[in-house]
């Protein structure tokens, strides 16, 4: 299991940070484990190997947006392996924190799928048009309909950056009990501040599409590019946030 590799190989991070949750993997993590297995496989384009090449380009279609899906997923799965390697809390309050955080994630998972397919069949010019089982053609989705998917996508997104920022205020108010040093809180100061400017970014998109309506869609999904910028000036900041401590500890050496 790929948890369990990485605890054995790394039981503290290239940062300093030490991983208090480095021994045995928790019931909840295994359990987390099989949770974000179970989306993966609800994301699969198919089971079945394609008869045509019609068939086989449409597949093709399908798992570019699952490879972008999949790296999603990712990213949510190593923030909460991160989270549980760091600080190895297994209280109820973080495991109703994390219990939230998976049904988030399964819930979220076809909408996920269906707003990256639908994205990847426009920029390929595959079109909007799907063959039903039955074998009518239909649109995947309506004009009208578009701002309430983009409205679905930003309450998962706010959702998930949600319970993270809980899950690290709950890491914080336990600093003491934990013993967490100077860097440590620095870190958790910034995944903290990380996950709320998402929240920040995911909150502007609603925004967005509650003002304009219908239309405003495109808008509401060009300000996620701003996930980018500011993630970099919060690292940016905490790092010299970092230079400054590493020189105070050095002056008292």
């Amino acid at each position: 299991m790929l948890r369990e590799h990485l605890v054995k190989k790394n039981p503290i991070e290239k940062n300093g940070f030490r991983w208090r949750g480095a021994g045995e993997i928790a019931r909840i993590e295994g359990f987390s484990d099989a949770v974000f297995a179970f989306a993966v496989t609800l994301l699969v384009v198919s089971l079945e190997v394609p008869e045509t090449f019609t068939e086989l380009w449409e597949k093709i279609h399908g798992f570019v947006a699952f490879m972008i899906c999949f790296a999603l997923l990712f990213l949510v799965w190593h923030d909460q392996y991160t989270f549980f390697r760091r600080y190895g809390l297994q209280d109820g309050v973080t495991n109703w924190l994390n219990g939230a955080l998976l049904f988030v994630v399964l819930f979220f998972v076809y909408p996920l799928k269906f707003l990256f397919t639908m994205l990847t069949r426009l920029i390929t010019g595959a079109g909007l048009q799907v063959h039903l089982p039955n074998g009518e053609v239909a649109w995947m989705i309506e004009r009208q309909q578009m701002p309430l998917l983009m409205t679905i996508y930003a309450l998962g997104y706010i959702a998930v950056s949600l319970i993270f920022v809980l899950l690290y205020v709950r890491a914080y108010r336990k600093r003491v009990e934990l013993d967490l040093n100077e860097h440590e809180l620095i870190e958790t100061r910034s995944s903290l501040q990380s996950h709320a400017l998402n929240i920040g970014v995911g909150s502007l998109s609603l925004l967005v599409i509650s003002i304009g309506g219908m239309g405003s869609e495109f808008w509401a999904g060009i300000v996620y590019w701003l996930i980018g910028p500011a993630q970099w000036l919060n690292a940016s900041r905490m790092q010299k946030k970092k230079q400054k401590l590493e020189m105070l500890l050095s002056a008292r050496n």
